[in-house]
């Protein structure tokens, strides 16, 4: 099928070899994808570097209105591609809250609608008699995309959108798991784009060990796993690459005594599994004061036995874990916190059905060093931890090499706001997690990841500054 053929400089391309998209709600091959080679990696980022003289002198307006064509064709075509997307990710179409396969397109159009509306504006740093002194923001250059299969589509804008009018031409490598969402949509805006300024190649992770050590690509954007992210870091030294990375977070929620359970608990189950917990930002132990740690428990426990896990087809709350890698983690992890004489409320095993089904689980009375708290389980378990002393709650939260986001609930918003600020990570919330939104820099401190996306933050990251310097007299 055309539509899931490579592009590259603005022509569908297929492979000699293929591989396997599965559907993780059945197991069963949806449909083969192009396995890319060096030779197609290298085809693409030449397209991309003889793209990039022409549409880097375009008009930053000139490249807005192109973006907010790209806005449009998604927009009339989120039907089908929402359909495609829950068919390899697995998300159901609506899901819980809202938050399934067509609240990820509605957040492309608002992240790429929004991204349209800013500006690289020159910055004057002086002027006066002796000199006038300008820093312009100039393209970073050919831009390599690597994502992961948790929002396909989405983190793809998030990469592309900015690099495109920032300037950049991009080279994009979608999820060995989750690419047909990604080359359908790449295929629909295609003749919205000069041949070569979008290009996306389909493989395994020698492509994305490629595209990091290619010496013709300026800058890896990079969503995914900590241990990748180094990797990455290793082989974008060559040529110095500039580097975005998000990588892995386990986000830690410090609830404390004046909290309102009744209002609190459903914020807090909804913002730790939003996309069946497959979410960087997602809130993944919970530190609950011991005043209020029974109520707390029951009530997330009483939310997770009401909803509902299984294949899009019965439009369900929840879908499968996307892959069985990741479904043997869940598992794995569940299995170990029983062992550490942990209390599950709801959950505990996987569904006798196929597809990779893990029904939402609430985990109490669990120690500290049990693995499903030192670890990101990626996945709709949660761990509810008891404390005394808030010191130690924040002590504990912080204790970990990643800090990616971190939330404080409480009645008291001073108070929260200021053990908040405490907390060793990228984005703190007060009373909320895991919301983000496309004018705010998102990104890790720590091991979570190196600089911003989003907003303005984000477009100049993209850039290189150019100063420039005029003598006068």
């Amino acid at each position: 099928m055309s539509e899931f053929n490579m592009l590259i400089n603005g022509e569908a391309v297929g492979a000699d070899a293929s591989f396997d998209v599965i559907n993780p709600a059945n197991e069963q091959v949806i449909t083969q994808c192009p396995m890319a080679t060096e030779a197609h990696l290298n085809q693409a980022v030449a397209a991309a570097r003889a793209a990039l003289p022409a549409w880097s002198a375009k008009s930053m307006d000139e490249r807005r209105a192109v973006v907010l064509q790209i806005a449009d064709r998604i927009e009339a075509n989120m039907g089908e591609l929402a359909q495609l997307l829950s068919s390899e990710q697995g998300k159901p179409i609506e899901g819980f809250a809202g938050l399934g396969a067509m609240f990820e397109l509605g957040g492309c159009l608002a992240w790429i609608r929004y991204t349209a509306t800013l500006d690289l504006p020159v910055e004057v740093i002086q002027d006066n008699d002796d000199a006038r002194i300008e820093v312009h923001r100039k393209p970073v250059g050919v831009v390599g995309s690597i994502t992961p299969w948790n929002y396909p589509l989405l983190i793809t804008m998030w990469h592309v959108i900015p690099g495109l009018l920032a300037g950049c031409t991009v080279v994009a490598k979608p999820s060995e798991y989750t690419p047909l969402t990604v080359l359908k949509a790449a295929h629909l805006i295609n003749d919205l784009l000069p041949p070569g300024v979008l290009n996306v190649v389909t493989g395994k992770g020698d492509i994305g060990a490629g595209m990091s050590a290619h010496e013709d690509i300026d800058k890896i954007v990079f969503t995914g796993s900590t241990s990748t992210g180094k990797r990455i870091m290793e082989s974008a030294s060559g040529n110095l690459k500039r580097l975005t990375l998000e990588l892995g977070g386990n986000d830690a929620a410090i609830v404390l005594p004046d909290t309102n359970v009744a209002e609190a608990a459903g914020k807090i189950f909804a913002t730790a599994m939003i996309n069946n917990g497959q979410t960087c930002a997602a809130l993944k132990r919970l530190y609950v004061h011991e005043d209020i740690y029974d109520e707390m428990c029951d009530a997330l426990a009483g939310i997770a036995a009401s909803v509902t896990t299984g294949p899009a087809s019965e439009s369900p709350d929840f879908g499968p874990i996307q892959n069985k890698m990741q479904f043997d983690k869940v598992c794995d992890l569940a299995e170990a916190a029983k062992a550490d004489g942990a209390t599950f409320m709801t959950g505990g095993a996987p569904l006798e059905r196929d597809g990779y089904f893990f029904p939402v689980t609430i985990v109490r009375d669990i120690p500290e060093e049990s693995r499903l708290v030192q670890e990101e389980p990626f996945g709709p378990i949660l761990p509810v931890v008891k404390f005394t002393d808030v010191e130690d709650a924040l002590a504990r939260a912080n204790a970990v090499s990643v800090g990616l986001g971190g939330s404080v609930w409480s009645s008291n918003i001073e108070q929260a706001q200021a053990l908040a600020a405490r907390l060793e990570c990228g984005t703190a919330w007060v009373n909320n997690h895991a919301m983000i939104q496309p004018d705010a820099p998102f990104g890790g401190v720590k091991q979570s990841g190196l600089g911003v996306e989003f907003g303005r933050y984000g477009l100049v990251e993209y850039t290189n500054i150019q100063t420039m310097q005029i003598a006068k007299g």
